[in-house]
């Protein structure tokens, strides 16, 4: 499995995806059609602004159908050949801090026919070297408490529990918990 850049070569992989009801955003239901008719409507506006460092374009649709900032992005699809699933690492210049309609500076997800490969240790691994490159010591990340397996993912890359929460409603308002990955503790991609 390597990380790619959204293109046009791999936008019909994730399409097809997305036609077996992967969605995109577990929290919003509706997040799975309204990629495809974006794609079939724009799909150069779609790769432009699915990768997007300098936050450009309008606000983000969050899953409660509330709108949020746009932040810069880096967006990477998981690839083993096929679309495998995708990580994002989203920031503010100049800061570490979010705004509160971002829960943390990545998020990922992986298609259910391709789990329990390692593909998400791999591709958490991998993006946190873009992490430094855009200037950030540390990097947060957010998940259900019951959602043991992305706990392992990001303990697994030394993300360490700072803290317990209930997501605003707009994110669900289920139980979660807060990692922190400190830059200088990342575990390698190789080991």
């Amino acid at each position: 499995m390597e990380l790619v850049k959204p293109s046009t070569v791999h936008v019909p992989s994730y399409v097809a995806a997305l036609e077996r009801a992967w969605l995109p955003d577990h929290l919003d239901k509706e997040s799975t059609q309204y990629e495809l008719d974006w794609i079939r409507r724009d799909p150069i506006e779609f790769l432009r602004l699915t990768d997007n460092p300098e936050g450009q374009g309008p606000d983000l649709r969050l899953p409660d159908g509330s709108r949020g900032p746009r932040l810069p992005s880096i967006t990477r699809w998981m690839w083993d050949g096929e679309f495998c699933g995708r990580i994002q690492l989203r920031w503010q210049h100049g800061t570490t801090e979010l705004p509160p309609s971002c829960l943390g500076h990545i998020g990922y997800a992986v298609v259910p026919w391709k789990r329990r490969r390692g593909f998400a240790s791999l591709a958490l691994s991998l993006i946190l070297d873009d992490a430094i490159a855009v200037g950030l010591s540390y990097v947060d990340l957010t998940t259900n408490q019951d959602n043991l397996v992305s706990q392992r993912v990001i303990e697994k890359t030394r993300g360490q529990l700072i803290e317990r929460f209930k997501k605003p409603d707009a994110f669900g308002g289920a139980p979660s918990y807060r990692f922190r990955i400190h830059l200088s503790d990342a575990v390698s991609p190789l080991g």
